[in-house]
């Protein structure tokens, strides 16, 4: 099974190599009112696998996910993304990083109202200045189940659609990792289970990474393992467990917090 991942993440124009991160730490503020928002986190993220982050508020899983996204320099440990250290690159090559190599589903869809379903799943394309694959964009459309949409405006369709929209969109550049952060936390309980299995489906069809930041423990019994984070250090791990016994992992970490 891990081989024939590996095999359609390179058919997929993806290279076969893990996300790692090693001793990440971050810290806001200084002296007394220093908050230490992450402290030597070790993460690896498998080509071909769904991984869930959860913790209480103030864990650090926003932090990791900033630093992830280039979007926070950590202040000390690396970030190794396709075989490259990104934590040390400078802010145009994250940006170029961020369109290209990292796709980003969002809670909120983040889809542009004015342009439609296509227009939207082709958008980093064009931010890129790079020629838009019309077939690309109906084969993913069709995958995430929306190809009768893409003439339409984000405003015409169901917050279910726009979440698909917004998959097909962080695929469309063939990235290293997608990132989903809360995908679920906007929808009805019936669009959310089809979003979760969209994401699902691209990571054992497509041989997609995908790193899911939740604090829903159905999201995330939908993933091969969780992690749980509490006050920036890494303090549980579960492979293949339920809803209710994430959740009660997780209630754990709340009342410890």
């Amino acid at each position: 099974m891990k081989r024939a991942r590996q095999q359609a993440t390179a058919l997929a124009g993806v290279p076969p190599r893990p996300v790692v991160v090693r001793g990440l730490s971050k810290t806001y503020g200084r002296g007394a009112a220093s908050v230490k928002a992450l402290s030597g986190i070790d993460l690896t993220v498998e080509p071909g696998t769904f991984t869930a982050i959860m913790g209480p508020s103030g864990s650090g899983k926003s932090t990791l996910l900033n630093c992830l996204l280039g979007l926070e320099r950590p202040d000390a440990g690396t970030i190794h993304l396709g075989g490259q250290e990104i934590s040390g690159l400078g802010e145009t090559e994250l940006a170029v990083l961020r369109r290209s190599r990292i796709g980003v589903v969002f809670q909120a869809f983040n889809l542009m109202p004015a342009l439609s379903a296509a227009d939207n799943i082709s958008l980093p394309l064009r931010l890129a200045g790079d020629s838009i694959d019309h077939q690309l964009v109906e084969e993913l459309a069709m995958a995430v189940g929306v190809r009768e949409t893409l003439a339409r405006r984000p405003a015409e369709l169901s917050g279910g659609q726009q979440q698909r929209v917004a998959i097909a969109r962080a695929l469309i550049t063939r990235p290293e990792l997608v990132v989903a952060d809360e995908p679920t936390g906007s929808l009805d309980s019936a669009s959310a289970e089809a979003v979760l299995a969209l994401l699902r489906s691209i990571v054992d069809e497509r041989g997609q990474q995908v790193l899911l930041v939740t604090h829903d423990p159905k999201a995330a019994a939908v993933a091969d393992r969780v992690i749980f984070l509490a006050d920036g250090r890494w303090q549980d791990e579960v492979s293949g467990g339920s809803a209710s016994d994430i959740a009660a992992r997780l209630a754990r970490l709340g009342q410890r917090a």
